[in-house]
Order: C-alpha cells, then sequence, then structure tokens
C-alpha cells in the first residue's frame, strides 16, 4: 500500500508539473486577430498564468504579404510551442497584387509553407478559418469568405493539422442575430479603413472577448492537452 500511495504521488506531481509548464502561443493573422480591432485580446485574456501569448499579428496583411514582409519570420523568432494562423480577409479579390491570392492555389500554397516551416522548429501549427464579416443583405448574414474558409479546412485535413473553424462558428452565431445586435460588436473606424461608415470587419472590446473565448474553447477542445491553459472564464458563452 506504501509503494502504491508513493507511486500515486509520484503520477500526481508529474500531472501537476506537466500543467504547470510554461508554455508559449503565438498569434499570426491580420487586424482580425491583432489587438486594437481583432479576437487576439480577447483569446489571450483567458488563458493561464503559465502561458505566454504573443500576438504577432499585422493589420491590412495577407498570407502572401505577411510572408514576403518577413513577419513570418519575426514570429518564428518567438520559438513558440503553438501558432494559430489565420489569413483570408486581405487575400480576397480587390486588395491588390501584393496581397491577393487564390483560395485554391496560392492560398493553400502559402498555409502550407507555415505549416512546414513551423513545424521544422518543433512547433505545432494550428490552422484559424477567418472570422466573419458583419454585414446583413435582406436580413440575412452575407458569407463573403466561403472559398478562403473552405481551402483553410482542406489544407488542414490534408496536412493533418488542428482546426478551429472560427468562420463557421462565428457564422452560426452571427446567423442568429440581426444587423443591429451584430453592431454590437463593431470597433470604431479602424485607422486602415477609407470607409466612413460602420466597421463591420474589427471588433470592439466586447466583439474581441465574445469571439477570442470562442478560439479558446475551440483550441481546448481540438488540443486535448491545452485544457488545463484555457481558464473558466473561456466558457461564457454569452454574446
Amino acid at each position: 500500500m506504501i509503494i502504491r500511495a508513493a507511486a500515486f504521488a509520484i503520477f500526481a506531481a508529474t500531472i501537476v508539473l506537466a500543467q504547470s509548464k510554461p508554455l508559449k502561443i503565438v498569434l499570426v493573422g491580420d487586424s482580425t486577430v491583432n489587438i486594437g480591432g481583432g479576437w487576439g485580446a480577447g483569446f489571450c485574456a483567458v488563458l493561464t498564468p503559465n502561458v505566454t501569448c504573443v500576438n504577432k499579428a499585422r493589420n491590412g496583411r495577407s498570407s502572401k504579404s505577411y510572408y514576403d514582409e518577413g513577419a513570418w519570420q519575426s514570429a518564428l523568432a518567438e520559438r513558440g510551442d503553438y501558432y494559430l494562423i489565420q489569413f483570408g480577409h486581405n487575400d480576397m479579390p480587390g486588395k491588390g497584387a501584393d496581397r491577393e491570392t487564390d483560395p485554391e492555389t496560392t492560398y493553400a500554397a502559402n498555409l502550407r509553407r507555415y505549416i512546414v516551416q513551423a513545424r521544422g522548429q518543433g512547433a505545432r501549427p494550428i490552422i484559424v478559418t477567418s472570422l466573419s464579416r458583419r454585414t446583413y443583405k435582406n436580413g440575412k448574414l452575407v458569407t463573403d469568405l466561403d472559398a478562403y474558409a473552405a481551402a483553410a479546412r482542406r489544407v488542414a485535413r490534408e496536412e493533418n493539422v488542428s482546426l478551429i473553424d472560427l468562420n463557421a462558428l462565428s457564422t452560426v452565431l452571427l446567423s442568429g442575430m440581426t444587423q443591429s445586435q451584430a453592431d454590437e460588436f463593431d470597433a470604431p473606424v479602424h485607422p486602415d479603413a477609407t470607409s466612413t461608415g460602420p466597421d463591420r470587419t474589427h471588433l470592439n472590446e466586447k466583439g474581441s472577448q465574445v469571439f477570442g473565448r470562442m478560439v479558446a474553447r475551440e483550441l481546448a477542445r481540438v488540443c486535448e492537452e491545452l485544457r488545463s491553459s484555457v481558464t473558466a472564464q473561456a466558457a461564457d458563452t454569452r454574446p
């Protein structure tokens, strides 16, 4: 009995040590991830103290320009344990040749490159599909990021990478709302925006909390080893 008790104590101590091991999660993406307009701040806020959450997202970047400008190399230099990677908004047609990508070819190839290079330094990449915009037409949510979300899902499946399907999750939530309800998540007009109307792409503090917690909950689901690194606050699903 004494031996069994000692063995159990060692096992329990090992579990506690594993749960308290310092981790670094690096966020990679555009302004819908970044601080001051994206879900990143809300996500980092519901992680346990043993997790260092580094937001390396950059406003206005696509899967192409983020790499071409050297931002990805800066993110890799953080030597993160996990990389959450979300692009799509600035990859769309009309964003200019320095940013545009095709969902099935160049966009997919860029995601694969991020996956390969993250794995190459021993990190675990996680693909995040694009946060839905919040514009309604005739009372129905406009889903203009479907092609990029579908390509990201396919890449994650083919590369055997964990997927946080934020596009699907956010679309479900927003589809049950009206335009006025969804506008409660709107940020003030973003510094990079040229429109003077409502900003239905970026998030205010409330939006960052809602969608950041959504990402955290899904991270705990797809990466079981991180469940103890997500606090109980993430369980709050109130919009």
